[in-house]
């Protein structure tokens, strides 16, 4: 296959060091061949970046409680505190208090399902399928995930 010619990123506001970091490690995860037969991964990954720096609030290259809290809340899904922390430990697998980029990517293509993981493909889909929100609204479905 052709390689998709690139985009030129537009938008002098994007966090330019953070950006590039993120961009090496999309790489990476381009070059693994564990993730070789990932469908439209290079698209994903673009993604999953834009996801990772609007959570990353403290732009610290991490994502840490308050960021999950807050990014829960504007997703319509407030959760308590030991919900969050559960949520990290289990994208992180217990080892950090924060969520690494690493490991935000490596739970979106992973197998196993995380809280996390489900709550960005929901609200992903609804996005796609209503950019104006039309009818009842979609927190309902969102709240009452585990």
């Amino acid at each position: 296959a052709m390689a998709a010619p690139r985009r030129p990123s537009g938008g002098g506001l994007r966090r330019a060091p953070q950006d590039g970091r993120l961009e090496e490690i999309n790489k990476e995860f381009l070059c693994d061949p564990k993730f070789s037969n990932e469908k439209d991964l290079e698209e994903k990954l673009a993604v999953f970046k834009e996801k990772y720096m609007e959570f990353d609030l403290n732009n610290q290259g991490e994502i840490d409680l308050m960021s999950v809290k807050r990014m829960m809340e504007k997703l319509g899904a407030p959760k308590t505190h030991l919900e969050l922390k559960k949520m990290i430990s289990e994208v992180t697998g217990g080892v950090s208090d924060t969520i690494s980029y690493q490991d935000f990517v490596n739970v979106m293509l992973g197998k196993r399902s995380a809280v996390l993981k489900l709550v960005m493909m929901f609200e992903g889909k609804a996005n796609e399928n209503n950019p104006k929100p039309s009818g009842p609204p979609p927190e309902r479905d969102i709240a009452s995930l585990p």
